[in-house]
C-alpha cells in the first residue's frame, strides 16, 4: 500500500512530453525492441534514460576503470551483503542493524522493491551491458533465494524469512505489530501479496533470468509466478491485494492502490510476448475490461483505492484509508485507460474520461489549501464531493486511533492528504488520441502486433529508468543515468570505497523493537509525525546522518555506470 503516501504521490503526474501513457509506452517500446538481453552494447531506445553524453569539461574514466568499479561494487553486494542471495533496502556499515519496509532480522531478505528482484534485473542490465558472467550468476543466487521465498500458491509476500515460519511470525508479532502506521505489517497472513510490485518485479525477472539462457531450472518457478497472476484474477477482471484470500478484510478488495492491476497487466503482456502464452492474453483483457465497470457512475464518475467485490463500489481499506474515492487513484486510472486505448484501438476506454476530468477539476481544493503543485484532495465523500483529511490521535499502535474529517488542519505526515494531478496534461494526451487514427494511436502495441509472439524480446534495461518506491535512499535520488555526466561518471569511479561500496547517508531510521507500548499516550503531539513514541517501530526520516550501505544507491549507481558503457557502443 502506498506507505507513507507522499511516497508515490508522484504517480498521479505524467511527466513524459509524449502522448504515449508509461503503461503503453513501456509495451509498446518492448514489442518493438530489436535487441536481446545479452546483445553488444548499444544504448537501448526502451529506456527513459538517456545516455551519458560525454563533454568538454570532463573526461570520461577509462572503459576499464568503470568495469573495475562495477565489479567491485557487485562483489561486495553478492558476497558481503547479500543473505543467501538476497536483500534488504539498507544496513549499517557493520551489518548490525538493516531495514526493508521497516527493520529486518539478519535471516531477512526483502521483495518489495528495491530488493531481491530489483537487485536480480540489476545483475542482469550488467551483464547485458559487459558480457560478464559473474552478472548472471549474481543474478541466479537472487533468483534462487525469492524461489526459496517463493509462496506454494505462487506469489509472494513483502519479505522472506530464511530462519522460517516460526521466526517471520514472531517478526509480525514485535516489530510488525508495533509499527503503528504500517498497518499492513501488524497481521500475519500467510499468504502472497501484489502490493508495491514485488510479486511483478519478481516474476518479470523470473522471466528476464529465463530467457537470458532457457535455463530449465527456472521454469517451474516462472510457471507458478504466471499462475499464481492467472489463477488470483477475479471474473471481472481485477485482482485482490492478498491472495489466496483469508479472511473478509480489505485484503480481499479488487485494488487499484499502487497500481496493483497496471502491473500485473504489464507482466502478462510481457508472458504473452516472450512465451506465447494465450491465456495471459485474455487475461489482460479482462483486466482492462475491469476499470470500465468499476467505474462510478455520475455524478461522482471515479475510482476508490479499492472496490468491493459483490457491488464494485470503493471501500475502506486500512484505518487511513476511508471509504471514499481517491482522486490520484482516478487520475492513474484515467492515464491507465489512454494506455489501453493505444494497446486496443477500443474507444470505450476514452467514452467516460472526459466526464472523470471534469469531475476531478470539480473537486479541486479551494485556493487557499493548494501548496505547490498539490492541488486535490486524496480522498472526496462519497455522495458529497467533500474532502477528507486524515488525523490521528494518540501515540502507539496500543493506545492511538486514525480517523478522517473535514479539517484540513493537522493532518497525518506519512500519508498525503493532497496530491498533484495534472489535469491539463491528461485533457491533452485524451484530446491528442481522440483527434488521432486509432492506426496511428495503436502503432506498436504488443496486443495488435501481427508477428509471432516468441519473435518480440522485452527491453533490454530494466533499472535504467525512474523508480517508484518507498526507500528514501532511492526515492530521493533521482533515476539511474538520468542527466549523467562524465562528472558523474568519474565521481562514482572514485567514491567507491575501500570496502567496495558507495557510503550513502541514511535517510530513514527505525527505534528499535522494545516491547509494546503503554496503554495511556505519553506526552507529546504525535499528530502529525512519522513515528509515535519509542515503542513505535514505524520507520521515520533520519536526522542523524547515519552513513550507510544502500542498496537504492548501488542500483542507482550502477545505472548510470551501466548507461555510460551503453553510450560507448
Amino acid at each position: 500500500m502506498a506507505h507513507g503516501g507522499a511516497a508515490r504521490a508522484h504517480r498521479v503526474v505524467d511527466r513524459h512530453a509524449t502522448p504515449t501513457g508509461k503503461l503503453a509506452r513501456r509495451l509498446m517500446a518492448a514489442a518493438l525492441a530489436a535487441t536481446c538481453l545479452a546483445a553488444p552494447a548499444a544504448f537501448p531506445q526502451t529506456t527513459s534514460s538517456p545516455a551519458v553524453q560525454p563533454t568538454a569539461q570532463a573526461q570520461q574514466p577509462a572503459r576499464a576503470q568503470i568495469l573495475e568499479t562495477m565489479r567491485r561494487a557487485t562483489r561486495f553486494m553478492v558476497e558481503e551483503v547479500s543473505t543467501e542471495g538476497g536483500y534488504v533496502w539498507s544496513y549499517l556499515p557493520d551489518l548490525s542493524r538493516r531495514w526493508g519496509e521497516l527493520e529486518a532480522k539478519p535471516s531477512m531478505v526483502w521483495v518489495q522493491p528495491p530488493g531481491t528482484g530489483t537487485m536480480g534485473h540489476l545483475f542482469l542490465d550488467a551483464y547485458a551491458a559487459t558480457g560478464d558472467d559473474y552478472y548472471y550468476h549474481a543474478a541466479t543466487r537472487a533468483a534462487d533465494a525469492l524461489i526459496r521465498g517463493q509462496h506454494p500458491s505462487g506469489g509472494w509476500n513483502y519479505l522472506i524469512d530464511f530462519a522460517g515460519e516460526a521466526s517471520l511470525k514472531d517478526w509480525y508479532a514485535t516489530i510488525g505489530a508495533n509499527a503503528w502506521r504500517m498497518e499492513e505489517f501488524q497481521h500475519y497472513y500467510g499468504n502472497a501479496t501484489f502490493d508495491d510490485a514485488g510479486t511483478a518485479e519478481a516474476s518479470t525477472f523470473l522471466l528476464r533470468l529465463y530467457l537470458a539462457k532457457r535455463d530449465a531450472k527456472y521454469r517451474p518457478a516462472l510457471d507458478r509466478a504466471i499462475s499464481f497472476v492467472l489463477d488470483s484474477q477475479y471474473p471481472m477482471g481485477g485482482w485482490p491485494q492478498r491472495w489466496p484470500r483469508v479472511g473478509d478484510d480489505y485484503t480481499g478488495h479488487v485494488t487499484f492502490n499502487d497500481d496493483v492491476a497496471g502491473e500485473n497487466i504489464k507482466f502478462l503482456v510481457f508472458v504473452h510476448q516472450t512465451l506465447g502464452d494465450e491465456r495471459a492474453l485474455a487475461a489482460v483483457r479482462r483486466a482492462m475490461e475491469s476499470f470500465l465497470v468499476t467505474q462510478q457512475p455520475q455524478p461522482q464518475p471515479g475510482w476508490g483505492l479499492q472496490h468491493t467485490l459483490d457491488d464494485l463500489k470503493p471501500a475502506a481499506a486500512r484505518s487511513y484509508e476511508p471509504k471514499a474515492f481517491a482522486t490520484h487513484t482516478t487520475a492513474t486510472n484515467l492515464k491507465l485507460m489512454l494506455d489501453f486505448y493505444q494497446l486496443t484501438g477500443d474507444s470505450r476506454f476514452l467514452a467516460r474520461i472526459p466526464e472523470a476530468l471534469d469531475w476531478l477539476e470539480k473537486v479541486r481544493l479551494p485556493a487557499e489549501l493548494v501548496k505547490g503543485n498539490r492541488t486535490h484532495p486524496t480522498f472526496i465523500e462519497i455522495g458529497t464531493d467533500k474532502p477528507l483529511f486524515i488525523h490521528r490521535r494518540g501515540s502507539n499502535v496500543v493506545n492511538g486511533a486514525y480517523y478522517a474529517d473535514g479539517n484540513p488542519e493537522k493532518v497525518v505526515g506519512h500519508y498525503s492528504s493532497t496530491r498533484a494531478i495534472d489535469l491539463k496534461g491528461l485533457r491533452a494526451r485524451y484530446e491528442r488520441l481522440k483527434s488521432m487514427p486509432a492506426a496511428e494511436a495503436t502503432q506498436g502495441s504488443p496486443l495488435l502486433a501481427q508477428a509471432k509472439a516468441d519473435a518480440q524480446a522485452l527491453p533490454r534495461f530494466f533499472t535504467l529508468r525512474e523508480m517508484e518506491v518507498s526507500d528514501l535512499n532511492l526515492r530521493q535520488g533521482g533515476a539511474p543515468g538520468t542527466d549523467a555526466t562524465p562528472e558523474q561518471v568519474a565521481g562514482l569511479v572514485a567514491g567507491l570505497n575501500g570496502r567496495g561500496f558507495w557510503p550513502t547517508p541514511l535517510k530513514s531510521t527505525s527505534n528499535p523493537y522494545k516491547g509494546p507500548g503503554p496503554k495511556v499516550p505519553v506526552p507529546g503531539d504525535f499528530a502529525g509525525t512519522h513515528v509515535g513514541d519509542d515503542s513505535d517501530t514505524s520507520p521515520y526520516p533520519a536526522e542523524t546522518g547515519v552513513m550507510g550501505i544502500s542498496t537504492g544507491t548501488y542500483i542507482r549507481n550502477m545505472g548510470v555506470l551501466i548507461a555510460a558503457l551503453a553510450a560507448e557502443g
